[in-house]
């Protein structure tokens, strides 16, 4: 939405508060007239404050948007001008957007401190990973072929210690045997390397 263009209207204190009373009945054409004569002032007090047009813009449509779903109900002419308390809800309305803003730049900037990825050396990642699988592999070697085939089984293919045992047709203690007994060999082998 764009600033309004109206011509600012000169029109008495107690014609815009009658005007509000209207509205506060859903009158349409007391609502457009209140439009007309205040979105001006309205839209330049929330600039000042917002900067943004954009924001800006919205936060005008916010204000007269209160008034027609019932804000006007709480006016009172005897605690001022209808111009003046327009302009305070639009104030209010304003600040609100700006701290709004604030906090959620400020939660966009601790999830992207929280979750931003570190910068590593992805061809350093991939040697380490390279000499860690051929170390592994020479350490395998030096197992037994039980153990080999159940630390494969179990590591490899994801099996549990029951489904090891159902696959090599032994009991569940003795797969759990070979495959702890094979990860002791190949830590005490991979120490040594």
């Amino acid at each position: 939405m764009s600033p309004p263009n109206h011509p600012p209207a000169h029109r008495s204190s107690s014609e815009l508060s009658d005007l509000l009373c209207s509205v506060a009945k859903h009158d349409e054409e007391a609502f457009a007239e209140v439009y007309r004569q205040c979105s001006r002032r309205v839209y330049g007090l929330v600039r000042k404050v917002v900067v943004d047009a954009e924001l800006s813009a919205d936060t005008t449509q916010e204000v007269f948007l209160t008034l027609w779903q019932g804000g006007t109900a709480r006016y009172d002419p005897h605690k001022g001008t209808a111009l003046s308390w327009i302009l305070t809800i639009a104030h209010r309305k304003a600040v609100d957007k700006v701290r709004s803003e604030q906090a959620h730049r400020l939660r966009d900037l601790r999830w992207d401190m929280k979750n931003q990825d570190t910068d590593y050396d992805h061809v350093s990642e991939t040697v380490i990973a390279h000499d860690e699988s051929a170390a592994v592999n020479a350490c395998l070697k030096n197992l037994s072929a039980v153990q080999r085939e159940a630390i494969h089984l179990a590591f490899y293919t994801g099996l549990t210690y029951n489904d090891v045992a159902e696959h090599l047709g032994i009991p569940a203690a003795t797969a759990k045997t070979r495959i702890r007994d094979g990860l002791k060999r190949l830590s005490i082998c991979l120490k040594a390397s």
